[in-house]
């Protein structure tokens, strides 16, 4: 039955993960799941021929929207916009393959410069692979436009993606690096474990005070973060190491702080730092 709740249900999972990577909030992803499951329960007889296909589609479109409302919104937000993180404890090597599929934090990063039709497009063609007819569907388009949104959004991708290729052995090895140089104040350790255009975004959504602009360049990034470590917000805040998205990153919590960082490397130098401190954007395991 494709109506069944049983058949919406298996999918559920599925139509989460489209809509977090196209929104990058699991809040707003699952109200546009429900409204997926009500269109669902009102589609006609005969309709759906194919559930997946059909919930996806119906699912790609409602991000659209939101996705073009979305903007007003986040440009009124305090400061620059992160997505939701999902907090796990990172376990080490032996438990890798028990952490659930993440996405990845700069891609999501990066998603956001694109325009609407240019990030569902390359969601839904490039990590789940559907079909341009049927993302063309979605986005109200032709097919060889819907191509073009999925092209110009890769080209988009790749000129603003900071640079990643560290597996997670390196990415614990290099946060260490940064960690013991950041609370010595080692400004000559920070500069060996920094690539020379490192940037650092903050996201404190109005809770707390940060950076309200991108951070850029080694020496300034250094000098953010030593100030951090040594100010009296972070007195008595405990560390963690944890996978954000399922990148190597820390857990911070203490009596004035809650948040975590994340870092991209490349090359054995860190390349990005993601630090959310806003709480409601912050899904963290109750293992830690």
């Amino acid at each position: 039955m494709p109506h069944s709740a049983e058949a919406f249900e298996a999918e559920r999972p599925h139509l989460v993960a489209v809509a977090y990577r196209m929104l990058g909030s699991i809040a707003e992803a699952q109200d546009v799941v429900q409204e997926a499951w009500l269109r669902y329960t009102r589609a006609a007889d005969g309709e759906i021929r194919d559930v997946r296909a059909w919930l996806t589609t119906v699912t790609g479109r409602l991000c659209l929207d939101v996705l073009k409302s979305a903007r007003v919104s986040r440009e009124a937000y305090t400061g620059q916009w992160l997505p939701d993180y999902f907090v796990d404890p990172d376990v080490g090597p032996a438990g890798q393959a028990e952490q659930r599929d993440q996405v990845g934090l700069a891609l999501l990063v990066v998603l956001e410069r694109l325009s609407p039709e240019q990030r569902v497009a390359l969601v839904l063609h490039d990590a789940f692979a559907v079909p341009y007819g049927e993302v063309a569907e979605v986005l109200g388009t032709t097919e060889a436009a819907a191509r073009q949104h999925a092209s110009r959004g890769r080209r988009a991708a790749a000129d603003g993606s900071v640079r990643h290729n560290a597996g997670r052995a390196e990415q614990r090895r290099v946060l260490a690096a940064f960690i013991e140089a950041v609370n010595s104040g080692d400004m000559q350790a920070l500069a060996a474990v920094l690539a020379p255009d490192v940037v650092s975004i903050s996201d404190g959504g109005g809770f707390t005070s940060t950076a309200l602009r991108p951070i850029v360049g080694a020496d300034k990034v250094s000098r953010f973060f030593v100030g951090i470590a040594h100010g009296s917000r972070m007195a008595g805040a405990v560390l963690e190491p944890a996978l954000i998205n399922g990148t190597a990153g820390i857990f911070v919590r203490g009596e004035s702080v809650r948040g975590a960082l994340a870092i991209t490397v490349a090359d054995g130098r860190i390349t990005g730092l993601f630090q959310q401190l806003n709480p409601n954007k912050l899904l963290v395991s109750d293992l830690l």
